[in-house]
């Protein structure tokens, strides 16, 4: 076990702590949390291959001393390290027993992992829809899908969607198809219910994209402190966005073999997994190079940009550098059509547009794959659609 009188074990939780990215005074704070757990290890006259999370939870309640925050945090790092020295057995979790409704909402989200092959992010926004309507009509927890009817699918449709906006409207009609047409692809039900879903109105291209500016882009870059670690990789992330017009996503699964510094190429990973190799800005590549250089932590992740706390690792998904770039923005001042990552690209867009470039170009650097997904750019140019606008009946000729 861990002991103050015994520096090599003290050693080795703090060079295991070190591998993982913790500073000085998390790892002082949590060998000393290590330590006190050993020392009433001993008192209590526990064994160390007896040790559980159990007995780790006793301690923090048998202290003296009121839990901190973080506390429990490092006795779990503790457990874990000893897990991988073999001192300690793995933990037996208990028997999962999930109810009817999650077992189906468990085969859902596996038809849409193996045969539909569809990202993350998009079984993860079509569970809960499938957990929701199972729930509204199954309420008493009996399951059976061959008794969805089409008026089950309207009635939920009708007391989920007014609350919601668009966006979420549309997901909700989107994934309550999807989870019906697996039901009939399962053969639990034959009729075609997906067909009676409501739709959600939506015209194409209704909306203006909300772009931030070039100034507020400079200003914005300009702000950010690039003498600090954070400050280094913050500016390199937000130039890619801006120079590249890439997805969040794209920027933060970037990996290492996806620089070609000789040709002057990066590929991305984009939406389907399908791969784009763009052309590497000099800028860009000089500020993912300086923040290899100078501020990325020695790691073994292969993620370009990795997180600056510890667990040192890559960005779980794209909501690291959704937060990132808002604290960027507020610190700078600077009041953007969106705190999102997505108008940066929406402003390369905009400004390749009036700078005279086609439709078809714009998504080639976009990474679109239909023309249609492109055409709202064209709303952007204000001016020139001002030209083909009719005289307001009865104006002045």
């Amino acid at each position: 076990m861990i002991n103050p009188r015994h520096p090599k074990s003290i050693i080795a939780l703090a060079d295991w702590l070190v591998d993982r990215g913790y500073g000085l005074v998390s790892l002082r704070n949590q060998v000393v949390m290590a330590a006190g757990f050993s020392t009433w290890l001993r008192q209590k006259g526990i064994e160390l291959s007896d040790v559980s999370e159990e007995y780790a939870e006793r301690y923090l309640l048998d202290r003296a001393q009121r839990p901190k925050r973080g506390d429990g945090t490092a006795l779990r790092h503790l457990l874990a390290f000893l897990r991988s020295q073999n001192a300690i057995a793995e933990e037996i979790k208990a028997e999962y027993n999930p109810s009817p409704i999650e077992q189906h909402v468990l085969a859902y989200e596996r038809y849409l992992q193996d045969a539909r092959a569809l990202s993350r992010q998009t079984i993860i926004n079509y569970r809960p829809v499938a957990r929701d309507f199972l729930n509204f009509r199954f309420s008493d927890g009996e399951v059976s899908l061959a008794q969805l009817r089409a008026v089950d699918v309207t009635d939920f449709v009708q007391r989920k969607v007014p609350r919601l906006n668009m966006r979420s409207a549309k997901i909700i009609t989107t994934g309550l198809r999807s989870f019906l047409s697996y039901a009939r692809f399962r053969g639990d039900i034959t009729s075609d219910l997906a067909a009676a879903v409501p739709i959600v109105a939506n015209w194409s291209l209704s909306s203006i994209p909300r772009a931030i500016g070039r100034d507020e882009v400079t200003r914005l870059l300009a702000s950010i402190d690039r003498d600090t670690p954070i400050g280094c990789r913050d500016y390199a992330m937000i130039l890619a966005l801006a120079r590249l017009g890439l997805r969040s996503s794209e920027v933060v699964s970037l990996e290492l073999g996806d620089i070609d510094w000789v040709a002057g190429q990066i590929r991305v990973r984009g939406k389907n997994g399908q791969r784009n190799d763009l052309p590497l800005p000099a800028d860009v590549g000089e500020a993912i190079a300086d923040y290899l250089r100078k501020a990325r932590p020695r790691n073994a992740d292969r993620r370009v940009f990795l997180r600056d706390k510890a667990p040192i690792r890559g960005f779980k998904g794209p909501s690291g550098l959704g937060c990132v770039v808002r604290r960027s923005l507020k610190r700078a001042g600077i009041d953007a059509p969106t705190t999102g990552a997505h108008q940066f690209r929406h402003g390369l867009a905009s400004e390749m547009l009036s700078g005279g470039a086609s439709l078809g170009e714009i998504g080639e650097v976009l990474g679109h794959r239909h023309l249609q997904t492109t055409a709202i750019y064209a709303k952007v140019d204000l001016d020139a659609l001002r030209t083909l606008a009719l005289p307001w009946p009865g104006e002045a000729q």
